[in-house]
């Protein structure tokens, strides 16, 4: 018996950013996933990165912050993220989900539906 699905039905993204400080990350995360835009904000790290800005090459400590969302939510989702962000060009990349477990893929889409009203 097959216990996971093809996405697209809802399609389902993990959405990735890199923040500053491990205290970004959880004020990040907590306000999305209250917000119920997504069903799950992971942090990880910290990392080393290294990078160029305005010229210059730079090697910086950052955190790791992955969303578990549906697409549909991108715009707003998005939106709430360069909202609370201290970066001026914060990373945001999105990975489609092509396979998932039908049970997880419920409880993400459980987890990001709101209510009108």
């Amino acid at each position: 018996m097959r216990d996971h699905r093809s996405v697209p039905g809802e399609e389902l993204i993990q959405l990735q950013t890199t923040v500053a400080s491990r205290l970004e990350g959880e004020r990040i995360g907590q306000a999305v996933v209250d917000a119920r835009l997504a069903a799950c904000a992971q942090l990880v790290g910290p990392i080393q990165s290294r990078y160029r800005w305005h010229g210059e090459a730079t090697v910086s400590r950052e955190w790791v912050l992955l969303f578990k969302a549906r697409r549909a939510d991108w715009d707003a989702l998005t939106t709430e993220i360069r909202r609370l962000h201290s970066y001026d060009v914060p990373e945001l990349i999105a990975t489609p989900v092509l396979e998932v477990s039908a049970d997880y893929a419920a409880w993400v889409t459980e987890g990001t539906t709101r209510t009108e009203g």
